[in-house]
């Protein structure tokens, strides 16, 4: 990897005819007062009878190939706002100047070393930070050479950078000497306790070799941004239209608010494998800058992101209007699962059948609802091999090799437990409900096989009906056949636990199980009943009878017909 590391101060960033430019396609400045007042104690904190000797600001990612212009991959936020607080100062400073002209020097000195300058015939900025193509014409039109800051026609992100000007102003007014000394005093000591970890990068891969590696250690990039950089600009060298980049603008920021920010990176990685061979996290970006190196192909990928968030985004909101009712029972199911391998499979079989044959997208996601049930939730198995299987059929699918929900469904069988394997990892399989997520999936399982054994169809979600655990979970008089560990082990079984409406359940409260078995006997759930009927006493052994039972049932409800 091209990069290497160095603590500079701000001083030194902004030293030795150094430019920097936000890229033109990077998010929009987006700090606001709360961002502004943090940052603004810890400059005053600098400079307090207890002085610190320094600030760390984190980390500053650039790029660059000739180390005299830099690209701001990561923390446009903050050197935005750090310039915005010298301006600030500068204009303070040229207030005070009417009573003192030895301050339009120190104005000029500080704005020559950190600023930049102003063409002293035309005013034009010659400054040393370009903001990106939203925000620089403000920023450069009104903010460097101190003009008056219009109130109307700005957009939201210019509005921001004229708050963020007078605010910052307005504090230096109240919490620094009304003196020209006190302010350049200020500035100048703040400066060099500024400390950044630069890293500074020569292209687009390595920016995301480094943005992969912070990411890892809990520093927060945006990878959203560094793609949208490096497409935009492969379209920008082959001289695209203004018309144009507007228009991919407005596609690229549709697909953020679809998705939001933080989400585009698992998208991005589900739309690539729902149709190229199966790429990690970490060589993704990688793989689609060598797959996308034209103005063609930088433009055919942004459409067809724009079409794949949309689904993508259904798929993950089963309450999307676009689904019909058992589409959204399965993709309720998935979610309660807690599984996303199979969004790239889902992703690419709604792509090939949603608008034209909507039976077979309901076949295979079925079919992947079921597998999911028994893989993931009851068997436990690994999800590598999972990942891969899913990937191998969606690339078969978009290729044109798989035409039908047969063909998809039966390429899913070397992933899918065998019924044996299922019943006996059912048969043994203890759920916490002391967990929101076991919750939930316990109570599908008991309405499930009250579904089968009754053939009635009861609504999950609806807190009148509650999980027994005829085993109390904090047992008093009664139990006594259990001791410690036996309790432990038996509590969460699946065969330990049924359905009771609240306030049975309310009533019977811990009591024991002779006492239960009379109001099982007359619940309205066919699985509570035959407990009544089957256990004289409830042992370890019941449980696990009990639980051999549910599991012989299980194998015909989560079932795929291959």
């Amino acid at each position: 990897m091209n990069f290497n590391t160095a603590n500079n101060t701000f001083r030194q960033l902004m030293g030795n005819g150094l430019l920097y430019r936000v890229p033109p396609f990077q998010r929009d400045y987006s700090w606001s007062a709360d961002e502004w007042d943090d940052l603004w104690q810890d400059f005053l904190s600098l400079h307090t009878t207890e002085e610190e000797p320094i600030h760390y600001m984190g980390y500053l990612v650039l790029q660059s190939s000739d180390s005299k212009r830099f690209d701001i991959i990561d923390g446009q936020q903050r050197i935005t706002t750090i310039s915005i607080i010298l301006l600030a100062a500068i204009s303070l400073l040229h207030d005070l100047a009417q009573a003192e002209s030895i301050n339009d020097k120190r104005a000029e000195q500080l704005r020559n070393s950190y600023i930049g300058y102003l063409d002293p015939v035309t005013l034009t900025a010659k400054s040393k930070l370009t903001l990106n193509r939203h925000n620089d014409r403000f920023y450069q039109d009104y903010l460097v050479p101190l003009q008056h800051l219009p109130q109307r026609g700005l957009n939201a992100s210019e509005h921001l950078l004229r708050k963020a000007f007078l605010w910052f102003k307005a504090r230096l007014k109240a919490d620094l000497e009304a003196s020209g000394e006190a302010i350049a005093g200020f500035v100048d000591q703040t400066v060099d306790r500024l400390f950044f970890t630069v890293i500074t990068v020569t292209d687009e891969l390595n920016a995301f070799k480094v943005f992969e590696t912070l990411n890892a250690r809990g520093v927060r990039l945006s990878a959203t941004d560094l793609l949208k950089n490096y497409l935009f600009s492969v379209i920008s060298k082959e001289g695209a239209h203004v018309t144009e980049l507007k228009t991919l603008e407005e596609r690229w920021e549709a697909i953020i608010g679809l998705l939001g920010s933080d989400s585009f990176p698992e998208f991005l990685r589900v739309f690539w494998n729902s149709g190229h061979k199966l790429v990690r996290k970490t060589h993704l970006f990688k793989t689609i800058r060598q797959a996308v190196s034209d103005r063609g192909q930088a433009f055919a990928l942004i459409r067809d992101l724009d079409r794949h968030a949309r689904i993508y985004g259904a798929l993950r909101n089963p309450l999307d209007t676009s689904w019909e009712r058992d589409e959204r029972n399965s993709l309720q199911q998935l979610q309660m699962f807690n599984v996303r391998q199979p969004l790239s499979l889902l992703l690419a079989a709604f792509d090939h059948f949603g608008d034209t044959d909507r039976n077979s997208f309901k076949q295979i996601l079925r079919a992947v609802t079921m597998l999911s049930f028994r893989y993931n939730v009851i068997c436990g198995l690994p999800g590598n091999e999972l990942e891969r299987v899913y990937n191998a059929i969606a690339v078969q699918l978009a290729d044109g090799t798989f035409t039908s929900a047969r063909a998809v469904i039966t390429a899913l069988q070397p992933i899918y437990p065998e019924d044996k394997v299922f019943k006996i990892a059912f048969a043994d399989k203890s759920l916490r409900t002391t967990s929101s997520r076991n919750k939930k999936v316990v109570r599908y399982i008991l309405f499930e096989l009250e579904r089968c054994c009754s053939n009635i169809s009861y609504d999950p979600d609806n807190s009148a009906y509650t999980i027994e655990h005829i085993l109390p979970e904090h047992p008093e008089q009664g139990w006594d056949t259990f001791d410690d560990r036996q309790h432990e082990n038996a509590v969460y079984q699946l065969g330990n636990m049924t359905l009771l409406s609240a306030s049975a359940n309310r009533e019977l409260g811990n009591a024991p199980y002779q006492e239960k078995k009379t109001v099982y006997a007359q619940s309205e759930f066919a699985i509570t009943q035959g407990i009544s009927r089957r256990y004289d006493d409830w042992t370890p052994a019941a449980i696990a009878s009990r639980q051999i039972w549910m599991a012989s049932q299980a194998v015909s409800i989560w079932n795929i017909p291959l």
